[in-house]
């Protein structure tokens, strides 16, 4: 590099110089790393046009990231229409303080890590790309299968599918709504798609050109407008990446194979060094803590592979991350997709993962929506089983999340409102058979037995607490077997007043007087207040 007060960095053929104002040693205490700031100098005519002015400080921007990288830097950079401020790291293979192995994790640190993820048992999931603007529709038909995974369904050329960055101008994407919308619904957290199996970044990334900021008109990173929302509103932030499977990168991981082999065909490790890996090492250092960190269909990767991106983990030390990086890694969660597990996953923290209708990604013709019944008997469901729910939304290529989907998170917000407590925080049933149970003839794809689900009541729990959901109102009574505690008082969650219950306990066994009617259509929760026996 060039010191301050050098010559000129870079000179152009319109004499717009770029100097060195500012290098700063030790910009990132503890690491190899350091800080420039660099100076843009126009002629009067350029001076004279703002937008030319950005446009110019844009091409030295490549130009300087371009030599950084070079160096065996990866760098993160601000801008303004005349300066660029660029903080740099050493590369993973030179930064020691990074790539060493970080020290074992106490079960009492891995349960403060966790914590405010197992209170919050409710989060939004958005898959929101360019494949929006096909919305599952190529060359006038529609093609099978979810909306994300147009590209590889439709066999779509690279160029081809790489044209529809140019239709992607989501102007009406407003981050402080979105993240209000999942505040209203009662979700406590939200992961977004970095980048999915299309290979195109939904942040502004160095790696190269294909992402929102640089190949769309666009021009804006919804990323760090959604973390600095996320950060307003006190919303925890996750991020989706697809680190095996990269559709348009040479390279890249795709099941069922290439079909465009002059554009994908090339060398995995070198895809995973040179843009997965500075990828990961870019989401994780340039937008604020980020709470959660979202792998996916790891065929790919081995143990080594999985190794790259272990010590990048190190950057975010309180991150929680999925069971979907490979190479044996197992991660912080399980991650059922679509489906709720029988029993749940004793002894793991879980989350399963769901659409709101048949697609992750937004297809214009998918109406398929579930019902806010299905919906909130899936969140009790889940709870009652230990897991958390991570609900889907897919927004339009316009930036705007479909209507039939904020209804029904309006809805499962009026429900959250009232009845929350027995939700957030909640420890898993102390029953069990409330559930359902094996069939002993019905069989699986596998050959196991089918779980035939019940849905008449679940629970869950918490200190001196029993919460029973009740979706098939009693006719007069709640009868309940194998209750240890002793029940000091139970009333409905939906009346405000707390008015008791009559409660008749013997030999573990509870009758609840219930009122007339049910205070919820879909879900009234009984709370019981209880003592452990002596």
């Amino acid at each position: 590099m060039t010191k301050a007060g050098s010559d000129d960095y870079f000179q152009s053929k319109e004499s717009i110089r770029c100097m060195v104002l500012k290098d700063e040693i030790n910009f990132s205490p503890g690491r190899q790393a350091r800080g420039w700031i660099f100076r843009i100098t126009y002629p009067s005519l350029v001076r004279g046009l703002p937008a030319l002015a950005k446009r110019a400080t844009m091409y030295f921007r490549s130009m300087i990231m371009r030599q950084l990288r070079s160096m065996g830097w990866w760098c993160a950079v601000g801008l303004t229409s005349f300066t660029v401020a660029i903080s740099c790291k050493r590369s993973v293979a030179a930064d020691t303080s990074v790539t060493q192995a970080a020290p074992a994790e106490t079960k009492q640190q891995r349960d403060a890590r966790m914590a405010w993820w197992c209170q919050a048992k409710f989060g939004m999931f958005i898959h929101w790309g360019v494949y929006s603007v096909p919305a599952g529709t190529w060359q006038g038909k529609q093609i099978p299968g979810i909306g994300e995974w147009i590209m590889n369904k439709g066999k779509i050329p690279v160029a081809d599918y790489a044209k529809f960055a140019e239709q992607f101008n989501p102007t009406q994407f407003n981050a402080d709504e979105w993240v209000e919308t999942a505040q209203n619904t009662g979700m406590k957290y939200m992961v977004i798609t970095s980048k999915h199996h299309d290979g195109f970044a939904m942040f502004h990334t160095a790696v190269d050109g294909y992402n929102i900021y640089d190949a769309t008109p666009f021009k804006r990173d919804p990323l760090a407008e959604l973390a600095d929302a996320c950060k307003r509103h006190g919303m925890k932030l996750g991020f989706y990446y697809s680190q095996d499977q990269d559709w348009h990168h040479p390279g890249g991981g795709a099941y069922g194979g290439h079909w465009d082999p002059a554009a994908q065909d090339g060398d995995f490790d070198a895809y995973l060094r040179n843009v997965a890996v500075p990828q990961v090492k870019e989401i994780l250092s340039n937008y604020g803590p980020v709470a959660v960190l979202w792998f996916d269909t790891p065929k790919d990767m081995t143990p080594a592979r999985a190794k790259l991106f272990l010590p990048i983990l190190a950057l975010q030390p309180q991150i929680i991350f999925n069971n979907r990086l490979g190479g044996g890694v197992k991660g912080d969660t399980e991650t059922p997709e679509q489906h709720i597990p029988a029993t749940g996953y004793p002894g793991r923290d879980w989350e399963t993962c769901m659409t709101i209708n048949d697609t992750w990604g937004f297809k214009s013709y998918d109406t398929n929506f579930k019902s806010t019944e299905t919906l909130l008997r899936n969140l009790i469901d889940i709870a009652s089983k230990g897991g958390n729910y991570l609900l889907n939304v897919g927004p339009t290529s316009e930036g705007i999340i479909p209507a039939p989907e904020v209804d029904r998170l309006k809805e499962l917000g009026t429900w959250l409102k009232v009845n929350g407590e027995s939700i957030y925080g909640s420890s898993p049933t102390v029953f069990g058979d409330e559930a359902g149970s094996y069939s002993p003839t019905e069989k699986d794809k596998a050959g196991k037995p089918v779980f035939v689900n019940k849905w008449e009541w679940r629970c869950t729990t918490k200190p001196n607490r029993i919460y029973i959901h009740l979706f098939k109102w009693p006719d007069d009574k709640l009868e309940l077997d194998g209750v240890k505690d002793t029940v000091k008082k139970a009333y409905m969650l939906a009346d405000p007043r707390q008015t008791s219950l009559d409660v008749i306990q013997k030999d573990g066994h509870v009758s609840v007087s219930l009122p007339k009617t049910a205070p919820d259509p879909i879900a009234s929760v009984l709370c019981l207040e209880t003592q452990a026996s002596q």
